[in-house]
């Protein structure tokens, strides 16, 4: 009708911002019901399991007699049922006590804290390194498509994503500290000097074996990636029509290659993070690295069922976080996404 206003058009930013707050809340969810599943799951397989904690706990060279394990199992709860342990120890968690470590004789949130600091610091320069690193050589293959430098970058990528951790934390350490001698063996700290008094030197010396087989199996990943994406930009027909115009080389990078590939490169960094927890565990092991996940291996080998227990709920909680740090930032790349996650 004449004189009537038009109706106003809604931004576009009151919509992501909605498609945002809806994806964080499910995600919020989605993590509880996740937490919730994985402790019934690891308690239920740590109950069936036939390690016992009691034998565990007071070793093999010990033989108390029947009474005394009767007692040891009614002052741990042992004597209950599954129920009755797990919803006791489920409201323990909610309450924020994860029980005390048999193993470490301290509680099972102490322990965590401080081995999660020293794996974070391991996981943070693995996940920097190969992020900036693997993005590089993604960037550089795709731009020389078919040349040698593409197909060294892409031997290397494929060659690195099929090697299991574990070897290619041996064949560093065999290389670079049994047969050439430039690093320790493992550890994170020189043998018998106590934690306060190791300089960061040291640390530094001992953290190098370690960050670097993380770093390498993660370069991989992300350059494959970022290679692939490069290679649908360059194919594009903008970009086409920027060679065109006589576009080559770093400006044509600049102007076009960039923003369509670093954003989701970043995105499949932060969704790396299962990966990078699991290949963490593995290489922790063969380094001695003190760090979480050397912790989860000998809470399972010693029958450490607290510790277990809370490492397993801290490390779905890790991941994801890393998950969910994706998807917010596929939202913010891609609003149109908001509704499939």
């Amino acid at each position: 009708m004449p004189g009537r206003a038009p109706a106003p058009v809604p931004t576009r930013g009151p919509r992501r911002g909605r498609g945002l707050a809806r994806v964080i809340c499910v995600r919020v969810v989605r993590l509880v019901g996740l937490l919730f599943g994985v402790s019934l799951l690891a308690f239920t397989l740590v109950y069936h399991s036939p390690v016992d904690p009691i034998a565990a706990y007071i070793g093999a060279e010990a033989s108390p007699t029947d009474e005394q394990l009767a007692q040891l199992r009614e002052y741990w709860g042992l004597d209950r049922s599954f129920a009755e342990q797990y919803l006791a120890w489920l409201g323990a968690v909610l309450g924020g006590d994860l029980g005390v470590s048999k193993l470490y004789q301290a509680p099972v949130l102490d322990v965590i804290a401080d081995r999660f600091m020293m794996s974070l610091a391991l996981m943070g320069v693995a996940w920097l390194v190969s992020g900036v690193l693997g993005y590089a050589l993604g960037v550089i293959a795709a731009m020389n498509r078919h040349r040698l430098l593409d197909r060294l970058i892409c031997w290397y990528s494929y060659t690195l994503a099929s090697t299991p951790t574990f070897w290619l934390a041996i064949l560093l350490l065999t290389l670079f500290a049994v047969v050439l001698g430039w690093f320790p063996v493992g550890l994170a700290g020189p043998v018998g000097v106590p934690g306060s008094e190791v300089t960061m030197a040291e640390r530094f010396h001992h953290f190098v074996l370690p960050a670097a087989t993380l770093s390498a199996l993660g370069v991989a990943t992300i350059a494959m990636h970022t290679r692939e994406r490069m290679l649908d930009v360059l194919d594009s027909d903008y970009v086409a029509f920027a060679r065109a115009r006589g576009e080559h080389g770093w400006r044509l990078f600049r102007n076009h290659g960039l923003r369509n590939s670093i954003v989701p490169a970043l995105a499949l960094q932060f969704a790396y993070f299962s990966e990078l927890f699991g290949g963490s565990i593995l290489a922790e092991q063969v380094f001695s690295y003190p760090g979480l996940g050397s912790t989860l291996v000998a809470a399972g080998l010693g029958g450490d069922v607290p510790m277990l227990l809370g490492i397993v709920l801290l490390s779905s909680a890790f991941v994801f976080v890393g998950n969910l740090i994706a998807d917010i930032l596929t939202v913010l790349i891609d609003p149109r996404t908001r509704n499939s996650l």
